[in-house]
Formats: structure tokens, sequence, C-alpha cells
């Protein structure tokens, strides 16, 4: 059982799926900053100032109890929420992941595909294939 645990361990194709996912966490971290750092506080401007992370809906009060003015305030306080916001921020980064993962699927694809070879030139004639075509010739133009 250890042998072929060792066989499989050492395939080709694990140590890929291996490497893809060491990939696409570091990816993901690139992605979530890019959201978080970049396209949500544009949107937040955009917005007149809206802060996506620190929107929620609140089920329960805390202790103390609300308003809270921000999600941090509300979880140290124990209130249970519905985090609207980092929910928006996921979807966006789901979508930003998803279509870097199209572009890159797509060029390896592109890549991929080799030109259908140009058809080969037909070889030239035998010496034997030129002679019987004289001869056809000649009988051709003997009758």
């Amino acid at each position: 059982m250890l042998r072929e645990f060792k066989e499989f361990a050492m395939k080709g194709n694990v140590v890929d799926m291996a490497v893809g996912i060491v990939i696409g966490a570091a990816f993901g971290a690139i992605v979530t900053s890019l959201v978080a750092d970049l396209i949500m506080p544009v949107i937040g401007a955009i917005t007149g100032g809206l802060d996506f992370s620190n929107r929620f809906l609140l089920l329960r009060e805390g202790t103390p109890p609300g308003p809270y003015a921000t999600l941090a305030a509300a979880k140290a306080a124990g209130a249970a929420t519905i985090n609207i916001g980092n929910f928006i921020g996921l979807i966006i980064n789901f979508v930003i992941v998803a279509f870097a993962l199209f572009l890159v699927i797509k060029a390896m694809n592109s890549a991929r595909k080799t030109p259908p070879p140009a058809p080969a030139a037909p070889p030239a004639p035998s010496a034997e294939q030129k002679l019987l075509t004289e001869i056809r010739d000649l009988l051709r133009a003997g009758r």
C-alpha cells in the first residue's frame, strides 16, 4: 500500500496539481488585495464614501447593545450579523478570478493549437510515369 501511494504521489499529474494549488492560493491572495485595496475603495468613492466592508444586517444585538458603527464593533459585542459587504467583496473576487482563469485557459488552448500542416507537394513523376505519359500522348496524337 505504501508503494502504491508513492507511485501515485510521484506521478506528474499529482505534482502539477500541487503546484497549481499553491500558485492558485497565491493568486487568490493577490486578487483579494486587488479587490479590497483597489476596486472597493473606487466603488466606495463612486457611491459617495460607502464602505462595503462595514455593510451588515444586525440579526441580534450583543452586549453592549447597538447601534454599531463598524462590523468589527458588532463582532466585538457578540452581535449576530449578516455580512453583506463581505459577501459583495467575495463575489467580486470570484468574478475576477474566474475571468483571469478564463483568459489563462484561453491563452493555453490557443498556444496548444498548431496550425494544420500544409499539404505536401505531390511527388515529381518517376521516369517510368514520364515515359508512359509520352506514349499515351503519342497514341492520342496518332488517332
